[in-house]
């Protein structure tokens, strides 16, 4: 079960940054991704990450503003979002083998955070 954690309340301009943590488990051997799912509308998928090269893929609408890493020491994949706009108010989740490596779907969906972004 993955556990994404760091959102919050945050002017446009600013920054945070979310985490993603597996309980009971690791990252290692996986590749992660991070999706969106704004008021009203679908989930998106904006970022991933490969293993083991840790090659950083970008939707346009975070490219150049979002930044993924991960840490195997700290079992943890990050997602820095700096420029933040009011379009990036969202659900943010994180999530294991993401259909764009993977073609297949998201198996399960753990808890997500809310990212509030004011004008």
């Amino acid at each position: 079960q993955l556990q994404a954690s760091g959102g919050g309340l945050v002017q446009s301009g600013g920054s945070l940054r979310l985490s993603c943590v597996a309980s009971g488990g690791t990252f290692e051997g996986h590749t992660i991704g991070w999706f969106r799912q704004p008021p009203r509308l679908r989930r998106e998928f904006i970022a991933g990450i490969s293993w083991p090269e840790s090659v950083a893929y970008y939707t346009d609408s975070v490219k150049g503003r979002f930044t993924i890493s991960r840490s195997s020491a700290e079992n943890t994949v990050y997602l820095q979002m700096n420029s933040l706009k009011p379009e990036d108010t969202a659900v943010y989740y994180c999530a294991v083998d993401p259909p764009y490596y993977s073609g297949l779907p998201v198996k399960s969906w753990g808890q997500g955070t809310l990212v509030t972004v004011s004008s």
